[in-house]
């Protein structure tokens, strides 16, 4: 291990960066800060959300330029003036939030970010080529706007391979990914490396670090902490080094009685309409006050949908088979589901939970101003939003630079968290989060989990989409599956398995519940 302060001996990097400094007003986000990456090798970055890293990365590949320190290319040193620039040398990036326009193919969206004018059908050949290659699966014409967070992700790899980079840099690419589509990326990030090309691979999951990488840099508080070998640490002892502590387990919560249905489903269907992922056929589902119910399921098999009709983005013909605390809410829409004390948190946080140009204090108002508080009689009332503001980023520890910046400036985690906390601080008594820890580092995951088993203990029912089968079996009380569709019948988490939930995920049993025998898998009360 190399700590902060000692020396380091390695053969040239193809990129390299010594002492960067970045400040943004009085926040130093990067303090000196040093990295290599190497030809042939993954390399981790590590921290907690606000360590630094995206500030990092943006000077790695042109986007900000440091105040002090420098670039290495090759052992030369370089300026990256744009993004442009860092493109041309090999730098290639795969961002946590996409840079993808939702009515053109995917197609036309790799076309913009190559150089020259290759024609469509030329260059949809080409995407085959690299699919087939890498096992991305990519189908050249599809609409983006019709796409899954996890199909758009393959999106931006497939965009950046066809540019031929010598590094690749891909922030949290698992985060929205199955357990069998992660071990489809770790084939094709071997595959890189095995072509000689460098990965630098930002996770908050730390055990596929400590699978795939061959190094990590730890940041923390914008400070470069430690090199280590990943292979020879535990995840806990990758964790302490990313927040310099134990990261707390979250607690099981004493049992309590359930209350009344929060939440009634039945025999709700939405017809398909070419957009992302599966119609609804037929939804069954109660959720009572004061439990969880997971719903895991491959993407694009209707989570999207689901998501949509109970939030109240897409209208059902039906009112009543979507019941909100005994109101029928089929035909509401999301102002008036929030009137009822529903919250919604979508997996795509910025420009979809949040608007990424709108500053965060705006944001809250986006989603309360139907709730009474803080607009009343049309007038908004200033004092009681900068509270409710200030209780958010106090409570969940939303960290930023300057007041109240705009919703882009803000890490994926701490966004995330911003997000989370708005929903709940509104005391709702449903609560629908889909992705809830996705790209959050351990301890800002444990805190969210956390706060959603208070909130149920507290009388809230909750719902959780997620392609995360290990958050689900640690903390959801039952857990269904969603397939091409149709949902199981969910099932207490003691009575089930990974592998009964796999099977489901793959469309078996999927009329059904997925039971295991007794004694089989974890249940989190």
């Amino acid at each position: 291990m190399t700590v902060a302060g000692g020396e380091t001996a390695s053969p040239v990097a193809v990129l390299e960066a010594v002492a960067l400094t970045k400040r943004f007003g009085a926040l130093v986000a990067n303090d000196h800060v040093s990295l290599s990456i190497r030809a042939g090798e993954t390399h981790a970055l590590l921290g907690e959300n606000g360590a630094g890293k995206s500030t990092l990365v943006k000077m790695l590949c042109g986007l900000l330029q440091p105040d002090s320190g420098e670039l290495l290319y090759d052992g030369a040193p370089i300026v990256f003036p744009d993004p442009a620039s860092a493109r041309a040398k090999g730098i290639g990036v795969v961002f946590q939030h996409f840079a993808l326009f939702d009515a053109m193919t995917v197609v036309e969206n790799v076309a913009l970010g190559l150089p020259g004018h290759e024609p469509l059908a030329t260059l949809a050949g080409r995407i085959d080529d690299c699919v087939s290659r890498y096992g991305l699966a990519v189908e050249p014409f599809r609409r983006v706007g019709d796409l899954s967070v996890g199909e758009r992700q393959r999106v931006e790899i497939v965009r950046c391979l066809l540019g031929d980079p010598r590094v690749l840099i891909l922030d949290e690419p698992t985060s929205v990914l199955t357990p069998d589509e992660s071990e489809s990326l770790f084939r094709t990030v071997d595959l890189l490396t095995g072509e000689g090309r460098a990965v630098l691979f930002i996770s908050h999951k730390l055990d596929e670090v400590r699978r795939l990488c061959h190094r990590a840099t730890v940041l923390r508080g914008g400070k470069f902490i430690a090199e280590v070998d990943p292979r020879q640490e535990s995840s806990a002892g990758l964790a302490r080094l990313m927040v310099g502590a134990e990261v707390p387990r979250p607690p099981r919560l004493i049992r309590h009685e359930l209350g009344e249905p929060r939440l009634l489903l039945r025999h709700l269907n939405v017809a398909g309409d070419g957009s992302r992922g599966s119609a609804l056929h037929d939804i069954d589902l109660e959720i009572r006050a004061g439990e969880i119910v997971g719903i895991a399921g491959v993407a694009g098999n209707g989570q999207t949908a689901l998501f949509e009709a109970l939030s109240g983005e897409k209208l059902v013909d039906d009112p009543e088979s979507i019941v909100i605390d005994k109101v029928p809410a089929g035909g509401l829409g999301p102002t008036e589901r929030r009137a009822l004390r529903a919250g919604f948190v979508p997996e795509e946080r910025l420009g979809h939970a949040a608007a990424p140009d709108m500053t965060l204090s705006d944001n809250v108002l986006l989603t309360t101003h139907g709730d009474g508080a803080i607009v009343k009689y049309d007038v908004i009332r200033h004092s009681i939003l900068k509270s409710f503001f200030r209780r958010i980023v106090k409570g969940f520890d939303v960290r930023f630079g300057g007041k109240d910046p705009k919703a882009r400036r803000l890490s994926g985690g701490n966004l995330q968290k911003f997000v989370i906390g708005r929903e709940v601080l509104r005391d709702p008594v449903l609560i629908v989060v889909d992705q809830p820890t996705w790209g959050v580092d351990a301890a800002a995951a444990a805190f969210i989990r956390t706060t959603l088993r208070e909130k149920a203990a507290e009388g809230c029912a909750v719902l959780v989409i997620s392609q995360d089968l290990d958050e689900l079996l640690e903390f959801a009380d039952r857990i269904a599956v969603m397939s091409e569709g149709r949902l199981t019948t969910p099932v207490p988490v003691a009575e089930t398995s990974r592998e009964a939930i796999g099977l489901a995920m793959g469309g078996a049993q999927t009329n059904g519940a997925h039971h295991a025998p007794a004694g089989e898998g974890s249940h989190a009360a």
